[in-house]
C-alpha cells in the first residue's frame, strides 16, 4: 500500500502517487486514485496552464483584484483542481478565477487537487463546475446545459443528476435558448427576469414575444402582468353570440313603427315573452316630433 502523503511532502507526494498509479497493478490503482482524490498538493502557480475547455472567458478585473487582496490577507481557502500534463506541468480543470487572483496576489504556489482526467472528462468537469458559480446569469446556465448535452452526450435526466437539479429545472433553462436573440440579451443583461422570460415562452410567435418584451421594458411590467398579457393573447376571440331573431310578426311591427316614426325603432323580446320598444331620438326637437306623432296616433286610432 502506498505511504500516506504528509503535508510537508505534498508536491513530491503527488508526483509519486501519479507515477505509482501508472505502474501499480490494477487492484492497487483504485486505492491510489482514492488517496490522490483527497490529497491537496502545493503546485507552483507558473506550472499551471488554463483549461482549453473552460466555458468562461471573461473575468471582471475589479472582482479579481478584490479576490487577490483577500488571498493576500487570508490565503486561498478553496483549492483549485488540475490534471497533470507533462512532467511538472498541470492544466486547470476548475478554479481559473482563483488561480488568476492568486497570481495577482503574488503567490508562488497554490493548493490544488490533482485529478486523472481525459479531454472528455475535463470538459464535463469544467462545465459542471462552471454552472455551480453564483454569478452566472440564466442564459449562461442554459448554454452550459446545452453544451453538456451536445458535447458530453448527456440526456436531460443524466444532466440533472450531474448538476444536482430537478429535471424540470434543467428543461426550463434549456427552453430559454428558444427565445429571440434580443430577449436572450435582455435576460443576460438583467433587463428582464427569469420569470419574465418563462412567461414569454408561453407565446410561440417570435414577433409577438419581441413586442411583449418591449412592453416589459417600456412599461415596467411585473411577471404577473406579463403572464396576464400572454394569456390574453393566447385566449381565442370568442365569436359574438348571434342575437336571436325576432318572430316574423314582431319584425313586421318593428318595420311599421320605423316607417311611421321615421326612427330606427327596435323591438326587444325575451324568451319568456317580455320585451320593450326602443325609440332613439337625435335631440329635443326630434323628441318633440316623435311625441307629436304618438299623440296624433293616440287621438286618431285606426
Amino acid at each position: 500500500m502506498a505511504k500516506k502523503v504528509k503535508k510537508k511532502e505534498l508536491g513530491a507526494g503527488i508526483a509519486a502517487l501519479l507515477r505509482n498509479i501508472e505502474t501499480e497493478p490494477p487492484e492497487q490503482q483504485k486505492e491510489l486514485v482514492r488517496e490522490l482524490t483527497h490529497t491537496v498538493a502545493s503546485i507552483p502557480v507558473e506550472a499551471i496552464e488554463v483549461n482549453p475547455f473552460q466555458p468562461r472567458n471573461d473575468f471582471d478585473e475589479e472582482s479579481l483584484q478584490e479576490l487577490a487582496e483577500s488571498i493576500r490577507v487570508h490565503g486561498l481557502i478553496q483549492p483549485i483542481t488540475v490534471r497533470r500534463m507533462a512532467e511538472g506541468q498541470y492544466q486547470l480543470i476548475s478554479g481559473e478565477r482563483r488561480w488568476r487572483a492568486s497570481k495577482l496576489a503574488g503567490l508562488e504556489t497554490i493548493p490544488a487537487y490533482v485529478r486523472l482526467a481525459n479531454d472528455q472528462e475535463m470538459l464535463e468537469m469544467a462545465l459542471v463546475e462552471n454552472i455551480q458559480r453564483e454569478d452566472l446569469n440564466a442564459i449562461e446556465v442554459a448554454i452550459t446545459f446545452q453544451r453538456l448535452i451536445d458535447e458530453c452526450s448527456l440526456t436531460h435526466e443524466s444532466l440533472s443528476q450531474r448538476v444536482g437539479k430537478k429535471r424540470s429545472t434543467v428543461t426550463n433553462f434549456l427552453r430559454l435558448l428558444k427565445l429571440p436573440p434580443d430577449i436572450q440579451k435582455g435576460l443576460k443583461e438583467g433587463r428582464i427576469s427569469m420569470g419574465h422570460a418563462r412567461a414569454l415562452l408561453g407565446v410561440e410567435d417570435f414577433a409577438v414575444q419581441s413586442a411583449l418584451y418591449r412592453e416589459i421594458i417600456t412599461e415596467g411590467l411585473s411577471v404577473r402582468e406579463t403572464e396576464r398579457r400572454v394569456q390574453a393573447f393566447n385566449q381565442p376571440q370568442r365569436p359574438r353570440a348571434r342575437k336571436p331573431s325576432l318572430p316574423d310578426a314582431y319584425l313586421q311591427v318593428q318595420e311599421q313603427l320605423r316607417s311611421r316614426l321615421g326612427a330606427k325603432v327596435q323591438l326587444k323580446r325575451t324568451p319568456k315573452g317580455r320585451g320593450q320598444i326602443v325609440i332613439p331620438f337625435a335631440d329635443d326637437d326630434d323628441l318633440n316630433r316623435l311625441l307629436d306623432l304618438l299623440e296624433e296616433d293616440r287621438n286618431n286610432p285606426s
